[in-house]
């Protein structure tokens, strides 16, 4: 026996799940193209949706606020009960 006939007999190999596994994915694969069509077709037919407007962020603080220095924020939280 060569060994380009084991490497083939290897690999085709009767395995029993394999009918079952195939059948499993190609249920899910031709469900998903059932929804994708399903979906396509509903999108098509609404009109567009309105995109909405990008709120403008405002700030929190005003500019003249200054925030804590790193020491003071760190002596604060631990005298507030946190311990790291």
């Amino acid at each position: 026996m060569t060994d380009r006939n084991r490497s083939d007999n290897r690999f085709n190999k009767h395995d029993p799940g394999k009918a079952e596994r195939d059948a499993a994915s190609k249920a899910v694969l031709d469900n998903m193209a059932r929804l994708k069509a399903l979906r396509l077709a509903r999108e098509a037919t609404e009109p567009p949706r309105p995109t909405p407007a990008k709120k403008a962020r405002t700030k929190s603080k005003a500019s003249d606020e200054k925030t804590p220095a790193l020491a003071d924020w760190l002596a604060s939280q631990q005298s507030g009960g946190r311990r790291t």
